[in-house]
């Protein structure tokens, strides 16, 4: 077998190894979040970190947990405010408590009209 191959199949071992992780330090920062806000937002950036190392995506269960400003574990109610607005296009509203970021992502359904639509 050639090099290419075995290169190949490492890369994979790594980005597996990088989205396991990434879900066990959000797991973490999801208990921890209620006693120590600051533990919390120091698992989303060490995810982070892990997530750039490995050239991965950030898995879509986890993406809108963390504000993309101040890298602060979001709990909607405590330390975040979530909205839907209807105004253009219906999109969810999401804006930090901490450090006043807001956060807009178009609903799904509306995602696959448009692209039905361009077809």
């Amino acid at each position: 077998m050639s090099k290419k191959f075995f290169r190949r199949k490492e890369q994979r071992e790594k980005k597996k190894i990088a989205l396991e992780r990434i879900d066990v330090l959000f797991n973490l920062a999801e208990r921890v979040f209620a006693y120590d806000k600051g533990l919390a937002n120091r698992y989303v950036e060490i995810a982070l970190a892990v997530q750039q190392k490995a050239k991965v995506r950030m898995p879509r269960k986890w993406k809108r947990r963390y504000c993309k400003k101040c890298h602060s574990f979001l709990v909607p109610g405590v330390n975040a405010r979530v909205r839907l607005r209807q105004k253009r296009m219906p999109h969810v509203v999401i804006k930090c408590l901490e450090c006043g970021y807001i956060m807009r992502y178009p609903y799904l359904r509306e995602k696959k009209e448009r692209r039905k639509a361009k077809k």
